[in-house]
């Protein structure tokens, strides 16, 4: 059995094993990391050797710490990576390239919806009735969508909210407030089973699912990167922000907008942003517009759409889709009972 990770920003790690009578048996690792003293190749192999073929991802990574002498060099890789590749090699953990991925298209929708879909979307990738998925918003109208824990009354100047006709939608995702008019970002949605995640923490997990944008925004000019702990900035300053919500029932939803032109004194009229929370964000009170995904492609939004879709079709197996009547209408059912409703919106007042 043979499973690999690549370490994002680092290197390759691949384990080849048995199982024999239940356990590990006949354990190699190899890649193309660095490691001093090379010795220590044997000490990993030995330590995962006789454990069970069900250790967890963190047992695995503590038997490999234990077994290592003081002073031991892993350039390009660590313990928990190699955790990782033998829980692949064993079928308990998955990489991209045993996922087929619907491919969902942009599809104009009143923004409620999307928070809904996401929710929706989540339940049908964990009862197997759709693979992981990945898919672009679109929408018909304004709306702040804060996270799941953010107060409304905090963050939201409700006078300037109603003074320009901007909704707020709490999504079940954490993480801070997303200002969206029709045209002014770009988000998505991916869903996958949480076996291509498995061993990752969750701020590791945020960078491994956002691998694929930053490879994509390179295509069209924008050379971006991972920010811990969930931020995607280019050159310039950040460009976007992820956020995620693992699902008991098995589905993990990750999502992230990226901004292309935002009127940003709009904004700071509407979401109540302090000095300090935009100190690190490359927005000054004097200018007028957020807009480091136009200037810097000087791409029109759905041509940078096209484009990153276009990559992730090069980078992984995925089925054209769209949502079915089923899942739209149980996304306006939920917008109606749960996202529309004073109870959740206002659950942090």
């Amino acid at each position: 059995m043979r499973g690999e990770y690549k370490v994002p920003g680092g290197k390759l790690v691949s384990v080849e094993l048995d199982i024999v009578d239940e356990r590990l048996a006949n354990v190699h690792v190899a890649g193309d990391f660095f490691l001093e003293p090379d010795s220590a190749l044997g000490d990993i192999d030995r330590a995962l050797t006789g454990m069970p073929a069900g250790a967890t991802g963190a047992q695995l990574t503590d038997s490999v710490i234990s077994a290592l002498p003081p002073g031991v060099e892993m350039v390009g890789f660590d313990a928990q990576a190699v955790g990782i590749a033998v829980r692949r090699a064993v079928g308990a953990a998955t990489s991209w390239d045993d996922h087929t991925f619907d491919l969902i298209p942009p599809m104009t929708l009143p923004p409620v919806l999307h928070v809904a879909l996401d929710e929706v979307l989540s339940k049908e990738v964990a009862a197997g009735r759709r693979p992981p998925l990945l898919r672009i918003w679109d929408w018909d109208s304004s709306v702040v969508v804060i996270g799941s824990f953010q107060s409304v009354r905090n963050e939201i100047d409700s006078e300037a909210a109603e003074k320009y006709d901007i909704s707020v939608v709490r999504r079940v995702s954490g993480g801070g407030a997303m200002f969206m008019e029709p045209g002014n970002c770009i988000t998505y949605s991916m869903v996958v089973p949480p076996s291509l995640v498995e061993g990752l923490s969750f701020i590791q997990s945020y960078a491994f699912l956002d691998a694929w944008v930053v490879e994509a925004l390179a295509t069209v000019g924008v050379n971006a990167r991972y920010v811990p702990i969930n931020d995607i900035a280019s050159d310039k300053g950040k460009i976007g922000g992820a956020a995620q919500k693992r699902f008991v029932a098995g589905a993990v939803l990750h999502h992230a907008t990226m901004a292309y032109d935002i009127d940003a004194e709009k904004m700071m009229q509407v979401i109540r942003i302090g000095r300090e929370k935009i100190s690190d964000k490359g927005i000054r009170s004097a200018v007028k517009r957020v807009d480091p995904m136009r200037s810097q492609t000087g791409m029109s939004r759905a041509a940078i759409i096209d484009s990153l879709m276009t990559s992730f079709r090069g980078g992984h197996r995925v089925r054209e889709s769209r949502y079915t009547e089923a899942e739209l209408d149980a996304a306006r059912q939920l917008a109606d009972t749960k996202f529309l409703s004073d109870e959740w919106t206002y659950r942090v007042p």
